[in-house]
């Protein structure tokens, strides 16, 4: 596409986000150090069979996620951009991240596909959900039925959370925008090709080419703070 689109204002603009909006406020991406995160495998670390063999070793992985993400991490000029953008367009965002730094930066529509690490849930009933911003062990239990408490993540071989009322979000916006993202992961990866099929524009705000590069409409590929911004120019002059 040779020519950015036009979007009406007051648009709802569906905005999916992974580890490369986070990069630049300093959270390592899931697939950086070689397939290894914050040196630990993915499967020693971020499925129910990891929990089940090895639950000390998933609990201190994530206390130390989230003591690195309250130690002062803050949101970049990416997410705060989007916030930005707020006034002029309804922004939905879908986030494959599990930092806080969208609600930091103030948007305010934000679904949690993969979970929240500040948060903590009960291993018996998904419903029975705990802010949570200290540590999580073994000896803390549901303040609804005593069970054990787990990290309120979706790992590997779980469901993404609010799958149905992200599609509700996809069929209602014009626009996809895809930022920091590698096109790996499914179901988020298979986003791209739904807005394909409803005949609505996709971009891609990433620092490389994604494995689904062929079905986007527009690219940037540049760091996220600098694609958005320039995404953010590009709307602007493009508002009918």
């Amino acid at each position: 596409m040779e020519q950015f689109p036009h979007i009406s204002a007051n648009s709802e603009i569906f905005v999916l986000t992974g580890a490369g909006i986070s990069k630049e406020s300093g959270l390592d991406t899931f697939r950086d150090n070689d397939g290894l995160w914050n040196n630990h495998r993915v499967e020693d670390v971020a499925t129910p069979e990891a929990f089940t063999r090895n639950p000390s070793l998933v609990y201190d992985f994530y206390n130390n996620r989230r003591r690195e993400l309250n130690s002062g991490i803050m949101p970049n000029k990416a997410h705060l951009i989007l916030t930005e953008l707020e006034k002029l367009f309804k922004i939905n965002i879908i986030t494959q991240n599990i930092d806080n730094l969208h609600e930091l930066a103030g948007n305010s529509s934000i679904i949690y596909m993969h979970g929240e690490l500040n948060k903590a849930r009960c291993i018996k009933n998904d419903s029975h959900i705990y802010q949570w911003t200290t540590d999580l062990d073994e000896t803390h239990k549901c303040l609804h039925c005593g069970s054990q408490m787990r990290p309120h993540i979706c790992w590997f071989g779980e469901m993404p959370f609010q799958m149905d009322e992200i599609h509700q979000k996809a069929e209602q916006s014009s626009l996809f925008v895809s930022i920091g993202t590698s096109g790996e992961v499914y179901p988020a990866a298979g986003f791209v090709s739904m807005f394909k099929e409803m005949k609505k524009t996709t971009v891609e705000l990433n620092l490389e080419p994604s494995r689904n590069q062929d079905q986007f409409d527009f690219a940037i590929h540049k760091p996220a703070t600098v694609a958005v911004e320039e995404f953010k120019n590009l709307v602007l002059k493009n508002i009918k």
